[in-house]
């Protein structure tokens, strides 16, 4: 999810030798969205990152193209988020977060344009006000749109043109009929970016039954729902971005853990937020219809460790590893069929187990 949001910041050119770094700064939220896996967890971790803590991480940072504060709760409710924005732009990043703008204020959204954020993503789950409450449970469409004008009044005053606004929009089975209506929505809102996504981490009925996707390879039912959606960004001039609906073999997901990774509010590091979840380990999952339970997977604490130190642990260059030999197995097998003469169509070819943790995660599936 992190180069689907985020892509556009990721996909600058490289100066770096990381892409982003998703920071957590708290697990709290004040929403109780269905497809949250808070929903049904009563050992949920509750914690904020201290600033003092956060102010540990600066010298990394200088090493990293983007920072996007967000993790598993709303990034509004941390105190010094403004602090840590400004903070983080002094080492170099692009620095924003996703938000559901529950309780923005005038004065609050200027302060964050002010400390420097440069692009915030806002959360939504429907185009009318009763599909996107009933999904995103304590959130109102209203003031998901007051927080949006709210950023674009603060831009004009000041003539700026950061920070960039887009819209997030996750799609299941209760929403997928107004998919199509999001560009004009978006265009009315003001925002010329949107991200469909799909649910990612499944842990109840409601989730495993609401999710687009599908397993299996081949056509979708919803495909031609997603592509009237396309064909009215294109008329609308608003960007678009999608998932696949269907499974693809893909080599590397998109959280890339090879360029990317995560913080948790405790200081654990991660390859991706859906291998940390603040929840007791193991932690449950349904993929592929199947009930599994998983162990966290941290490699070390940036409060109490190097960086350097935790990124080559041994275990954690084997965890890359996995996906960099999956990378070069693609990588190889399209070099052998460019080279071919006949420039015949071959097999994909069978790529590398992925680590264990990612075997059950629908990311792996391309989805």
């Amino acid at each position: 999810m992190i180069e689907k949001i985020f892509g556009k910041f990721l996909r600058r050119r490289i100066r770096k030798p990381f892409s982003a770094w998703q920071i957590e700064l708290t697990t709290r939220c004040p929403l109780q969205c269905k497809m949250c896996i808070r929903r049904e967890n009563a050992d949920w971790q509750f914690q904020d990152m201290a600033l003092g803590d956060f102010k540990k991480l600066l010298p990394y940072l200088r090493e990293v193209e983007t920072v996007v504060l967000e993790g598993w709760g709303e990034s509004l409710l941390h105190k010094d988020l403004s602090e840590c924005i400004r903070l983080a732009k002094k080492e170099g990043p692009q620095v924003g977060f996703v938000t559901s703008g529950k309780g923005l204020t005038k004065d609050r959204v200027s302060e964050l344009v002010e400390a420097g954020l440069d692009f915030v993503g806002f959360s939504i789950a429907g185009t009318t006000p009763e599909t996107h409450d009933a999904i995103r449970v304590n959130s109102h469409l209203p003031e998901v749109l007051n927080a949006i004008h709210l950023f674009r009044e603060a831009k004009r005053r000041q003539d700026l043109r950061r920070p960039k606004l887009h819209l997030v929009f996750l799609m299941v089975k209760d929403n997928i009929h107004e998919v199509p209506s999001v560009p004009a929505f978006a265009k009315e809102a003001g925002i010329e970016e949107v991200i469909l996504t799909n649910i990612c981490h499944c842990i109840n009925v409601w989730q495993e039954e609401n999710r687009v996707f599908v397993w299996e390879s081949g056509e979708n039912k919803f495909e031609n729902i997603l592509k009237q959606a396309e064909a009215n960004a294109r008329d609308l001039k608003i960007q678009i971005k999608r998932p696949s609906l269907s499974a693809i073999d893909v080599p590397l997901c998109e959280e890339n853990p090879l360029r990317n990774l995560y913080i948790s509010a405790d200081g654990k590091v991660s390859p991706c937020v859906y291998l940390y979840p603040p929840l007791a380990s193991p932690f449950k999952r349904i993929f592929c219809g199947r009930e599994y339970w998983v162990e966290k997977v941290g490699f070390g604490d940036i409060m109490k460790r190097s960086f350097s130190e935790i990124w080559e642990e041994q275990h954690y260059v084997a965890f890359r590893n996995l996906f960099a030999e999956r990378q070069k197995t693609i990588r190889e097998s399209y070099l052998s069929l460019w080279d071919s003469p006949k420039m015949k169509n071959i097999d994909e070819p069978g790529l590398p187990e992925p680590p264990p943790p990612c075997k059950t995660c629908h990311k792996i599936l391309g989805v």
